[in-house]
């Protein structure tokens, strides 16, 4: 299952991981972009229209996410990847229905919840394993823990960071939580990729953006990392790690910080209504 999967990396990801065989699910937002990237990876796979599902959600939205989750448990089918890479970066600060700042919820905490609501299946499918997309934004980034959602101070920036830092503090608890279950949880750096992450910009940031784009890497380049991470025995039992260009990469202090990982996930089990850690 892959989020995202109408554009750039996640449509990538599900054409090359479709060319291997697997059976994938591209999760996308709008119906006619989704199917018209389903025709899109059928053509260039070769795989069978059977291979390739479309599921829809709207990952600004968290009951839109436990649609999904439901709907999937609903069919009895093992899910062995999860493949969280939906993203985006906002110029402007943002609100969701659930009165949570935009870029935290689609690129951050709608993963959280995703994952979480489809772990027992993934244990069930072991081995299997949870792919973080992130970026490089989040080795100096910090979570602003006495201000998540950023109503003091916001810039895309600030907000882009602490969302892809969240991913990889997540990346490693559930490493330290899934230990012995024979489900990985690694996170991902796929470099400056040319994508539509930065279509809902405005002002500077959608300038930035545009000028940037010539020189970024095709999504084709920038999938190859995550295509790695979903199906190398190289990486069989290896969890809690930060790859780019298809290499284990240190990270920064903040990224390591434990109390932070944890603090961040009681946070979040609470603001994506999942209750107390057990």
């Amino acid at each position: 299952m892959i989020t995202g999967s109408s554009s750039g990396i996640g449509k990538a990801t599900s054409t090359e991981l479709a060319r291997m065989g697997a059976k994938v699910v591209m999760v996308c937002r709008d119906g006619a972009r989704g199917e018209a990237a389903r025709r899109e990876v059928i053509e260039k796979s070769g795989a069978s229209e059977a291979d390739l599902e479309l599921a829809f959600a709207d990952l600004s939205s968290l009951d839109s996410v436990r649609s999904l989750a439901a709907d999937f448990l609903k069919t009895g089918r093992s899910l062995h990847v999860l493949i969280n890479n939906a993203g985006l970066i906002l110029g402007e600060r943002q609100v969701t229905k659930d009165g949570l700042e935009t870029t935290f919820v689609v690129n951050y905490l709608s993963h959280f919840l995703l994952t979480n609501l489809l772990l027992g299946n993934l244990k069930s499918a072991a081995p299997s394993r949870v792919i973080n997309v992130t970026s490089d934004a989040s080795q100096s980034a910090r979570i602003h823990f006495d201000d998540l959602q950023l109503e003091r101070g916001y810039s895309a920036t600030r907000s882009y960071g602490q969302s892809k830092l969240a991913q990889v503090l997540f990346t490693n608890e559930l490493a330290m939580k899934l230990q012995g279950t024979a489900v990985t949880s690694n996170c991902v750096h796929p470099g400056a990729v040319a994508t539509n992450w930065g279509r809902h910009s405005a002002g500077a940031m959608s300038i930035i953006v545009r000028l940037a784009s010539p020189f970024m890497k095709s999504p084709q380049k920038g999938a190859e990392t995550v295509v790695y991470l979903a199906s190398s025995p190289e990486v069989a039992g290896v969890s809690g790690k930060y790859f780019a260009n298809k290499k284990e990469k240190a990270t920064s202090p903040e990224c390591n910080d434990e109390t932070s990982a944890q603090r961040l996930w009681r946070s979040s089990l609470e603001l994506s209504g999942l209750g107390s850690d057990s």
